[in-house]
């Protein structure tokens, strides 16, 4: 079995971790910095998650970031947000739109099919639609 190497925290990482851990805007980093501080304050891991309400498996995550990143790595979220098929044909069917807006996301959804292929349905047209006209 593989040993595990402690966590080292410098005193600057601790009075960061106390501060961030109410401070901090986002409330996804609190949690992160809350962990980490109950960690630095010589809790076990299953302890600070218990503490912190959060899942072994995502103090570890947290545990792993910290090592590769440090405080900036639990700071930053790098979320892949999907986008729309309907964003590459934006510059076709904005002006489209502006000069003839749709009555129904119906008709909308026919339009854009006629004019660019693609089949989406009325959620996704819907959302588009709210995008682009506003």
């Amino acid at each position: 079995m593989a040993t595990r190497v402690p966590l080292t925290f410098r005193d600057d990482d601790r009075s960061t971790l106390a501060t961030e851990r109410y401070r901090h805007p986002d409330p996804r980093v609190q949690q992160r910095m809350e962990v980490l501080w109950l960690l630095s304050q010589g809790q076990t891991q299953a302890r600070a998650g218990q503490l912190a309400g959060v899942s072994k498996a995502t103090v570890e995550r947290y545990v792993a970031l910290f090592r590769k990143s440090g405080l900036p790595g639990l700071r930053e979220f790098l979320w892949v947000k999907p986008i729309s098929v309907l964003e590459k044909h934006r510059t076709a069917l904005e002006p489209e739109f502006r000069k003839r807006p749709p009555h129904t996301v119906a008709e909308a959804i026919q339009r854009i099919e006629a004019l660019t292929g693609v089949c989406r349905k009325e959620t996704q047209v819907r959302a588009f639609l709210k995008k682009v006209l506003g």
